[in-house]
């Protein structure tokens, strides 16, 4: 049997093999730069194929990564059951309808039960999600129960708001629009005191 080293180095001499292991979208790109109306072979367009495929795969590689990936054991017994409150996680995602992007921040907040996570690892898992095509409700959902389910604490909250290109630069053209998205787990959505502590934090 071939060993996958070897394998690996013959799919790179392919044309048509890049380096994240997947067949070229670079012909599809050259007939969409040529369909818009465009010479795909003027000196400013020559390597743009190339460009906005490697871009694409990197905003869309959520699909290639997992939870238990990004946290990689980063949990441990937690020592309390106080409020965790992280704010400003910034990400990126690309909007299904329109293949626009849509970008923001995220908060997000937990009570622990027996186990806390290592911070980074939020927004590790932001990412994740954040990578695909996505609409900005599941976006949030899909945060929340990731991270319950890891984490099942208590409560767990998670607030995103986003500015969305799909409405600024087409359709309505509103500018200064912005969209907040909620889900609340366990004590943020049973009790009011408790959501109300985690989003006078979000102020």
């Amino acid at each position: 049997m071939r060993d996958i080293d070897a394998l690996d180095g013959d799919l790179r001499q392919d044309p048509d093999f890049d380096e994240v292991g997947e067949t070229s979208l670079r012909g599809v790109l050259e007939q969409l730069i040529t369909d818009l109306g465009e010479d795909v072979t003027r000196e400013g367009l020559l390597k743009t194929p190339e460009r906005v495929e490697r871009s694409l795969r990197y905003l869309t590689s959520g699909y290639e990564t997992s939870v238990s990936d990004v946290i990689n054991g980063a949990l441990f017994a937690a020592e309390g059951s106080e409020m965790v409150v992280l704010k400003g996680i910034e990400f990126f995602s690309l909007c299904e309808h329109h293949m626009l992007p849509f970008f923001g921040k995220a908060a997000i907040a937990y009570i622990p039960d027996k186990t806390i996570l290592g911070l980074s690892k939020f927004a590790r898992v932001v990412d994740v999600f954040a990578r695909r095509l996505q609409v900005q409700e599941r976006l949030t959902t899909q945060i929340a129960d990731a991270l319950q389910a890891v984490l099942q604490p208590r409560g767990l909250a998670v607030v995103t708001e986003a500015s969305h290109l799909c409405m600024m630069m087409r359709g309505v053209e509103k500018l200064g629009s912005v969209t907040r998205t909620s889900a609340m787990r366990g004590v943020f959505r049973d009790d009011a005191r408790t959501r109300q502590e985690f989003l006078e934090a979000l102020r």
